[in-house]
């Protein structure tokens, strides 16, 4: 794993699956639980993640309505957003990898796993970014031409 700590955003109104995710994760990445989405909300006004793991049943706003909040504003619309939810049927998995879900994982999940596609997908996020800087670096180059 990456020696630059990444920070994740566990969003369950399940405190035992908050407290099992953050000893797994907390080992390899800055992790901020909550409860809520309203807390989640409230926290990225002052924290943007690396990457956010949502459930999707939850009282008040659920993770489907949650991740189309973050879809639409240009501050959030590129975190990668993983379900991690005990909802396991085809058609709810569909739904959230159609709404911009990067990843959709079920409860109770595997640590060992859950670490592994939270690697692979910081590493995506993280060439993303790099491809997005050489492009630009190589269009200023063409620019000056």
């Amino acid at each position: 794993m990456s020696t630059d700590r990444k920070t994740i955003f566990m969003v369950d109104d399940d405190v035992t699956i908050l407290t099992i995710g953050k000893n797994v994760i907390a080992k390899f990445y800055d992790v901020f639980t909550m409860n809520s989405g309203a807390r989640m909300m409230k926290m990225l006004e002052e924290i943007v993640p690396d990457l956010i793991l949502l459930d999707v049943e939850m009282p008040g706003d659920n993770g489907y309505d949650l991740i189309k909040i973050l879809k639409e504003e240009k501050k959030t619309q590129d975190i990668p957003v993983i379900f991690l939810t005990a909802k396991n049927d085809g058609e709810s998995e569909l739904k959230g990898l159609s709404l911009g879900a990067n990843d959709y994982i079920i409860k109770p999940f595997s640590p060992p796993l859950l670490l592994k596609r939270l690697e692979v997908h910081l590493l995506v996020e993280s060439q993303k970014k790099e491809i997005i800087e050489y492009k630009n670096k190589l269009q200023q180059l063409a620019d000056t031409k």
